[in-house]
């Protein structure tokens, strides 16, 4: 199966108050594919500019297009295209978007 992830539409949302630290970004994300035997989901996640709060699944992303700060701890990641990422459960972050960002990304269901 392949799948063109150019033309993978995302809706988005915009971004809950309680998460929101600042702008008006919103997000959304598209299911493409799931691996039966371990549950695992591959996707289409987007973020507008902006800054929001949140708690990660377990998840390993590739970063399609822009640019990010993603804050854990006291870490600071920038992520640009070409980045691969890994988060783990439960992890509290903050995301700052400065370019629309665009990842494919792979966690458990």
């Amino acid at each position: 199966m392949v799948y063109d992830l150019a033309e993978v539409t995302v809706t988005h949302e915009p971004g809950h108050p309680d998460e929101v630290v600042a702008g008006q970004p919103s997000t959304g994300a598209v299911s493409v594919t799931t691996l039966d035997g371990p549950g695992v989901e591959i996707g289409i996640w987007e973020m507008t500019v902006g800054a929001v709060r949140d708690t990660e699944a377990e998840e390993a992303f590739l970063v399609l297009s822009g640019r990010a700060t993603i804050a854990t701890g006291g870490e600071t990641y920038e992520v640009k295209p070409g980045d691969l990422v890994r988060l783990t459960a439960g992890t509290p972050t903050v995301w700052r978007v400065t370019e629309p960002i665009r990842k494919l990304y792979i966690t458990g269901r």
